[in-house]
């Protein structure tokens, strides 16, 4: 048996349950972990109101993000022994392999054996906020030295890996948050820059960053915003969309994108981590980053398991500075 977290109806934070659950010994290929920590991301979120792009049967599980310690393999699995410490690639269906849970069970090519310097805590806030940036800035956009790259919702998880990115590959990072109240800790995370959405006029603010204009957008959150971060692109720029956290209506730039031959381009972390050839470079960038210290989670806060709905709520509160984390 395990304990689980599941919820039964959609709607906000209080429909989650911590229920006991049965657990089957782990199949071919598969790892079955016994959790260490959790890394929280707004997808859950959105699974758990209905909104998601993935549409569960209910009851359902959740959860795309786990460290732990191997606790028992599948038939075929090799490289992997009891007691290893590993975190998990996040999967494509968090209904089918959910990691909100003390035993969770996952593939093997989405278990990976982390620097060993790397806790649990911060091997539960890696892979999805590093393999999100990794995968818009450098696997898409091809950012290049020098090049600055406009961050949109840059104190969230992806954010904030996206900055430690641009800054690896010698980019420049310019970071847009709501308002001034994190600007001195987003330079201190290395952005070169900071807008604050609510109190500067954005493409103005650009236009002075970056004269000749922005080539790469990471932008989380669309709505109104759309317009004047296009305004201060650079031609054949292109904005990776991956969000969607504005409630407002997004606007098509159609000038913008004419005038400009823009590409304004959705994007899943899905395209990476269904791809083993894209998957296993962006693996050894993010592995070497961490080793090298280049790359370090942020954690905003932690939570234990039993508080999970308290963690949800912090989750959208948008106060976090980085991952939140659950301890198990």
């Amino acid at each position: 048996m395990a304990r689980a977290v599941r919820f039964h109806s959609h709607g906000g934070p209080e429909v989650l349950r911590i229920e006991d659950v049965e657990v089957p010994p782990p199949g071919p290929g598969e790892v079955r972990i016994s959790v260490k920590a959790l890394g929280l991301n707004r997808a859950e979120a959105s699974m758990r109101r209905g909104s998601y792009i993935e549409t569960p049967v209910l009851p359902s599980g959740l959860g795309l993000e786990a460290a732990g310690t191997v606790e028992a393999v599948g038939d075929g699995v090799e490289g992997f022994a009891p007691g290893d410490a590993v975190s998990i690639i996040p999967p494509r269906s968090m209904a089918r392999w959910p990691a909100y849970r003390t035993l969770a069970t996952f593939p093997a090519e989405l278990v990976v054996k982390h620097p060993p310097s790397l806790g649990f805590e911060a091997a539960a806030a890696t892979w999805m906020q590093y393999l999100t940036a990794y995968g818009a800035l450098v696997d898409i956009a091809r950012l290049g030295r020098g090049e600055p790259v406009v961050i949109t919702a840059a104190s969230s998880s992806v954010g904030l890996a996206a900055i430690q990115i641009a800054n690896r590959i010698g980019a420049v990072p310019i970071a847009v948050t709501r308002t001034s109240a994190k600007k001195e800790a987003l330079r201190d995370a290395g952005a070169a820059d900071v807008v604050a959405l609510h109190e500067e006029d954005l493409e103005t603010r650009l236009r002075e960053i970056a004269p000749p204009g922005v080539r790469v957008v990471l932008d989380a959150v669309g709505g109104p915003i759309f317009t004047p971060l296009t305004a201060a692109m650079s031609r054949g720029g292109i904005l990776l969309e991956y969000g969607g956290l504005s409630p407002e209506p997004t606007p098509f730039p159609l000038f913008d994108v004419l005038a400009k031959t823009l590409t304004l381009r959705g994007y899943l972390v899905h395209e990476i981590t269904g791809d083993p050839i894209r998957l296993e470079a962006a693996k050894r960038f993010i592995l070497d980053g961490l080793a090298s210290g280049a790359l370090q989670p942020a954690i905003a806060r932690t939570f234990p398991f039993d508080k999970i709905v308290e963690a949800h709520r912090f989750l959208e509160s948008g106060e976090q500075f980085g991952k939140i984390v659950v301890t198990v």
